[in-house]
């Protein structure tokens, strides 16, 4: 069973404004909402392909309960914690001459909230796949990816971890099946521009030898890598296609990576699926979906060398 963590969870209020104007009153010619948060846009894409998921996180108020009503909709299965302080956040992306977004805060997240938690992972089973995935909000502790890891060490859950600087970083020592840096995110851990593939590889080599066991790492318009536990080592161009949406695209990767994965282990196999599933979501106003990816996958071989 697959398990995504959404530590903080939104509705995400899309918008687009044909001119912005700043200090001026603005109309919006469309409108879209969406359950957002990086966990729910993996479980949401890895239902559209087909995979089963249970989200969790922490949700508070009524727009907690509009997440969990809109992610029920979908046919996305959700065991979410409720808190009693304050309100799941609202999003505000505005698609305009630029594009601009204005993110909530959300709720305090207590102790006991977290103990809740913790007796969820303790009911995971070997084989599970664990997806921790975004930021910490400021009521939690900064270790908590490294914490639940160290929590789990030894129990053989393949846990996926898509974060960025220290909580990457701080995780490595304990694993984790998987790790979805961007080229951007990878300069930033060691301090230097990272742009050609070469040196991704390079680099992802380093993330290996500080711990993790397979490395993906996303380039936006340039492509995407993979290095491989098994020594295994995947280039790929960008498919082809107009981006609409950059929001959600390297959740949708992941999701991708692991459907392709556990269809038979084959990581090149996992790797196109990932690249086509990112692309996909990329190119639409909404999450992938598996003839969206499909298509993408036939008109794309070129891609993959």
């Amino acid at each position: 069973m697959i398990y995504t963590v959404t530590f903080n969870p939104s509705l995400d209020y899309i918008i687009h404004v044909e001119k912005f104007r700043a200090g001026q009153i603005n109309r919006t010619d469309e409108e879209l909402i969406f359950p957002g948060g990086k966990g729910i846009n993996v479980s949401i894409v890895l239902k559209h392909l087909g995979i089963e998921s249970t989200a969790w996180g922490f949700v508070a108020g009524f727009t907690g309960k509009e997440i969990e009503k809109r992610l029920g909709d979908m046919g996305v299965r959700t065991d979410f914690i409720v808190s009693e302080n304050g309100l799941s956040r609202i999003n505000v992306k505005m698609h305009s001459d630029e594009e601009t977004e204005i993110n909530g805060r959300g709720p305090k997240i207590l102790d006991a909230d977290i103990r809740k938690l913790y007796e969820k992972l303790d009911g995971l089973k070997t084989g599970d796949v664990l997806i921790l995935s975004g930021s910490i909000p400021s009521s939690m502790p900064e270790t908590m990816y490294m914490d639940i890891m160290k929590h789990l060490q030894g129990r053989g859950i393949n846990i996926v971890v898509d974060a960025t600087r220290d909580l990457l970083v701080k995780v490595l020592p304990y694993h984790p099946f998987l790790i979805k840096p961007n080229n951007h995110e990878l300069s930033e851990i060691f301090g230097t521009e990272i742009t050609e593939k070469d040196d991704v590889l390079n680099y992802a080599g380093k993330m290996q030898e500080m711990g993790a066991r397979n490395v993906l790492v996303s380039m936006a318009g340039e492509g995407a890598v993979l290095l491989t536990e098994d020594g295994q080592s995947f280039r790929a161009e960008a498919p082809k296609g107009k981006v609409e949406n950059s929001v959600g695209a390297g959740d949708s990767m992941v999701a991708g990576f692991m459907y392709g994965y556990m269809q038979d282990h084959d990581y090149q196999k996992a790797f196109e699926y990932g690249v086509c599933t990112g692309s996909a979501s990329a190119f639409s106003k909404e999450l992938a979906t598996k003839t969206e990816v499909e298509a993408l996958l036939k008109n794309s071989r070129k891609c993959f060398e």
